[in-house]
Order: C-alpha cells, then structure tokens, then sequence
C-alpha cells in the first residue's frame, strides 16, 4: 500500500489491472466464436413455440404461435421414448468403459520403464481421437459388413455371419467399443498426470512392506487417483444426453433404429429431413434443458462430495 500526504493510496489490482490486458486479448476469439455459436443461436428456440415457416423468417412476427404444442408432440411421439432410452443407455455404458479403458490404461504406461516403449505406445493409444467419424465410419462399413474383413474371420473359424451394422444388439455394442476405442486413450492423459503426482515414498513404503507391484497398484495407486476418478465422473454425468452424434450419422441406417436411434439423430431426422423444425427445437430444447439440470447436479456433487469447484 502506498501513502501520499498520508492518505492511504490501493494499488490498482484485479482482472482490470493493465498488465492483465494483454491476456483479455487473447481471450476474445474463443469469446466472440462462443458468443455467435453458443449464446446467438439461442435465440432460435423461439421455433418450439410457433409453427415455423421459413419463409416468413424467424423474427418477422408473423409465424403462428402454437405454445406447447410441439412439446407435447414430442413427448407423445413413439420414437422419443426409444431415442431417449438408447441415448441414456449409449452414454452410461461408454462412461462406464471409458473411464476403467482410460484408468487401466494410464497404470499400465505409468509402469513402462523404457521411455522408447512408453512414448511408443501413448501415441499409439492418442492417434485414434484425432481421426474423424467421417474417415473410422467408411473403415468400419467395409470391416464389419457382411462381407467384411470380421465376418470373414469369423466364418473362417467356423462361425455365422453377424450383423453388426443391421442388427440391434450387436450394433449398439460395436457403437459401445468403438467409441471407447477411439477415446480412452486421450483420457488417460489426465490419469497420468495424477499418477505422477503421487508421492514416490508411498510406494518405497508400500515395498519394504512387502507389497508386490499388484498390491502398490491396489493400495497406492488406485487410492492415489481416487478423488480424480469421482471428480471426472461426476462431471461427465452433465453429459448423460449427449451421444456421438458423428459416429453413429456414420454408420447407422433404419434396420438398427432399434437401438442406435438416438436423441441427437432424432432432431436431425425430425428437422432437417423432415423438415419438421418446431418439433426438433422443442426434441432439442427438452435436452438442453435436461442437460442444464444434470450439468449443475454433477456440479454441487462433485463440490459435495470432491471438495471440486471451479472458482
């Protein structure tokens, strides 16, 4: 604190300080891209209330306003329900294998010795999250069709033929693997890192105990990157309505609505192909709004029971 004439004199401070200006800069593009993609469109959701026509233009006043007209048909249409289900079903299962692939993953490459084998094998589990759905989906069409590489093998072996792009029940389950595939391996970053900030002396104290590396792995380790693990899976609940909606626009077709129909391919059936724009709003806004719910539980849970906040 400063003095003159010995009135006390603050020294300016806080996110308005001007060495802070610089860093503000840097944050307007994320912000201004947020802003116009996130917040702008919200405004769209003005369509679950009317009967939207196009042509009339979203802000001319003159669509007819139906209320909750569209929210009912939702609610009462036969697919919601079974979107709805797969949606929740998809996520939680690819939560579950997601988080032990990424766990187990990290533990293993924590115990790599050898730096070459190390690196080696974390880019070979990094690689598949870079790749788009776009490019896995046409490699896994020609892999698991019924002509397929896979059904191939099997029928070598002496198996059947499974349909894993036409039946239900195998398709949701390649849905489940592949995705976990394509991600844990990025997850395992976090993981690691946790790992490494566990106090070597744990584990030296573990060993003159007689622990094997099992034991170090159950009683150390495991412990170790607990509050991580509870912390990321009570955030990921937030994201109970999401689903990759890439990956399955990719490889699903009607034989398997059963099962790999999800929320997210209902609005796109429902507005863009059907052109039924204020049913897919109010399909959206309903998971919007179900999502903001789960969003700021996973939030007092994860502060409740974590110690977690985020200011």
């Amino acid at each position: 604190m400063l003095t003159t004439r010995n009135k006390p004199v603050r020294r300016k401070g806080g996110i308005y300080r001007s060495d802070n200006w610089a860093y503000i800069s840097m944050l307007l593009p994320t912000v201004i891209l947020l802003l116009m993609f996130n917040y702008l469109p919200m405004a769209g959701l003005l369509i679950a209330f009317e009967r939207f026509i196009p042509a009339k233009g979203l802000f001319s006043g003159s669509q007819d306003w139906v209320g909750l007209r569209s929210f009912s048909m939702a609610f009462t249409d036969p697919l919601f329900p079974q979107a709805l289900r797969n949606t929740v079903f998809l996520s939680i299962s690819k939560m579950i294998l997601y988080m032990m692939a990424s766990v187990g993953m990290a533990i293993l490459m924590s115990e790599l010795k050898n730096s070459f084998h190390k690196r080696l094998t974390q880019t070979l589990v990094y690689i598949p999250h870079f790749i788009s759905w776009i490019i896995l989906g046409s490699a896994m069409r020609m892999m698991f069709a019924s002509d397929g590489i896979v059904n191939r093998l099997i029928n070598s072996l002496g198996g059947e033929n499974v349909g894993f792009l036409t039946e239900p029940g195998p398709f949701s389950r390649l849905l489940i693997v592949s995705d976990v595939w394509k991600e844990f391996g990025f997850g395992t970053i976090i993981y690691m890192a946790a790992i490494a900030g566990i106090d070597p002396g744990l584990y030296e104290a573990a060993r003159i105990d007689g622990a094997n590396k099992p034991q170090q792995i159950r009683y150390v380790t495991i412990p170790g990157i607990s509050h991580i693990i509870v912390i990321l899976s009570l955030l990921n609940i937030g994201g109970v309505l999401n689903s990759s909606f890439d990956q399955i626009i990719n490889l699903y077709s009607p034989n398997v609505y059963q099962s790999g129909d999800v929320l997210d391919t209902l609005i796109y059936r429902k507005g863009i192909v059907a052109s039924n724009y204020s049913l897919a709003t109010a399909i959206g806004m309903f998971k919007g709004g179900v999502g903001l719910a789960l969003t700021s539980l996973a939030y007092y849970l994860a502060y409740r029971f974590a110690d977690y906040r985020i200011f």
